[in-house]
């Protein structure tokens, strides 16, 4: 939402000031999430014009944003001591992306400084990760590369330069892969025009990722109905295991 209100304050100032448009699309505007999803690949593409709709003559980069729902997060880092892994120090973050990924013409230290980076969030470090309390800069960097460290293990981070093309000056494309353990909720789909180290243009669109079938019906069921879905969940361990140890003694 931040990046959204500088862009629209940018973009009605551009306008008057004969800047291009940004005209996006995405191949998928909802992923559906069933039994045995493995992920899927979302192409991201648009075109650059003038404000009249004619073929934008200048060179510019472009930069495309994909990210998820955000939520609060307790980070934990654990330490070694006697032997046993214990919780040494935590810090809570208000707003965490739970996907980010960022892909870009050429790498982002060639299209934009860090000044510029960090007000548009363009690229894993700058993510403006929000901690609730007051924190020294050392620290908060610390437990920001750790979490970018571990959800980039999990594919939910990535940044990937050159994965931008861009045709004639017109239409761009990007290919960004959501993996099978991508949470639900609406992704918004950002793509930045930038033109010697300033952001010209920027535009949004959305992707809706929704639960379907089983899955959603289970979802549903542990939202509305915790205390019975617990039990239930509890239930069903209980009879699994007795059919394996039944099945075990047979053996």
């Amino acid at each position: 939402m931040k990046r959204a209100a500088l862009a629209a304050i940018a973009g009605f100032a551009l306008m008057g000031a004969g800047e291009p448009l940004l005209v996006p699309d995405v191949s998928q505007g909802e992923v559906q999430v069933r039994q045995g999803f493995t992920g899927t690949e979302l192409l991201l593409f648009g075109a650059i014009l003038t404000p009249e709709g004619a073929r934008a003559a200048r060179d510019y980069d472009v930069v495309v944003v994909l990210e998820g729902p955000a939520r609060p997060m307790v980070l934990r880092e654990k330490r070694k001591m006697a032997g046993i892994w214990v919780n040494a120090d935590s810090i809570t973050l208000r707003s965490v992306p739970s996907f980010y990924a960022v892909a870009s013409s050429r790498p982002l230290r060639d299209i934009v400084d860090e000044r510029t980076a960090a007000i548009y969030e363009l690229g894993l470090g700058s993510l403006q990760l929000s901690p609730a309390e007051a924190v020294d800069e050392a620290r908060q960097n610390h437990f920001a590369a750790g979490l970018v460290e571990q959800m980039g293990r999990k594919g939910l981070y990535r940044q990937d330069e050159h994965a931008v093309e861009i045709t004639g000056q017109v239409l761009y494309k990007a290919r960004i892969q959501l993996p099978s353990s991508v949470q639900t909720g609406t992704y918004t789909a950002e793509t930045f025009a930038i033109r010697k180290g300033r952001v010209v243009a920027s535009a949004l669109a959305h992707v809706e990722v929704k639960k379907i079938g089983f899955e959603k019906a289970v979802a549903d069921h542990a939202r509305h109905d915790g205390l019975l879905y617990g039990l239930l969940a509890v239930a069903v361990s209980v009879a699994m295991g007795w059919v394996a140890g039944r099945l075990f003694v047979r053996g």
